[in-house]
């Protein structure tokens, strides 16, 4: 397995498509939920938010919490899984797993990235990620350009173009702008769903705009006069 997640970990570098694909799992049977979060914690580009037995609170969080991609069952008791399909945005990526074949035809007719017959090895689950992730490749960005910041006593606006970095101390978050900080009480978290893709992790504290560094060290890099320093666990975040 080791051997595996290396290679993926390569290709990854090699054709140099460096985003993450935010993923959910829904299906009402536990142990094939088990399964996914086992397979998806071995591809290194899938981020799996979390798991639902539950249809309905799988819509109801993918409504709050956008992601790329839902895994999905189709026979499901409360809500089947092409229904469910149905209520969610176009760009939403499916890809259906389920134990019944005859489903194949009207998962490809309603356009589902990939069709999971379980149970499913890795290699299966590995194959249906790739189609995901190629497609998304594929897709136009549709990046942000500013955010409104809420202060203690207004909401501003941040452009991100002209945002150097962000440090998180405690409850707050500082944004180090071209020519003032702006401070705001939140999480880092809750922060890092506001940012577009090109705002990368260095260190557990900060998230620096990899469109404005100027010089990478081994410990830290140079964004105009500030250096913002590198942990060795996000030391590959180029």
């Amino acid at each position: 397995m080791i051997e595996l997640k290396y290679a993926i970990d390569l290709l990854l570098r090699i054709t140099n498509i460096n985003f993450m694909l935010k993923a959910i799992a829904i299906d009402d049977e536990r142990m094939a939920l088990e399964v996914i979060k086992s397979h998806a914690s071995k591809v290194p580009y899938i981020t799996l938010e979390a798991v639902f037995s539950d249809g309905i609170q799988g819509l109801e969080f993918q409504s709050n919490n956008p992601v790329d991609l839902i895994f999905l069952d189709i026979n499901m008791p409360d809500i089947s899984g092409i229904d469910l399909m149905a209520m969610l945005p176009a760009s939403t990526m499916v890809i259906f797993t389920t134990a019944y074949s005859e489903y194949a035809v009207k998962g490809f007719e309603l356009n589902a990235m990939d069709y999971l017959l379980k149970p499913f090895p890795l290699s299966r689950f590995l194959k249906a990620c790739q189609k995901a992730r190629d497609w998304k490749a594929l897709q136009p960005s549709e990046e942000p350009e500013f955010i409104f910041i809420k202060t203690s006593d207004s909401q501003q606006r941040v452009n991100f173009a002209n945002l150097l970095y962000c440090e998180a101390t405690g409850n707050y978050v500082t944004l180090q702008l071209e020519d003032e900080k702006v401070i705001s009480r939140m999480t880092f978290k809750e922060l890092e769903k506001l940012l577009p893709s090109y705002f990368v992790r260095t260190h557990r504290s900060f998230v620096v705009n990899k469109n404005r560094i100027n010089k990478v060290e081994r410990h830290q890099v140079q964004i105009e006069d500030h250096f913002i320093p590198v942990s060795l666990s996000y030391a590959d975040f180029l």
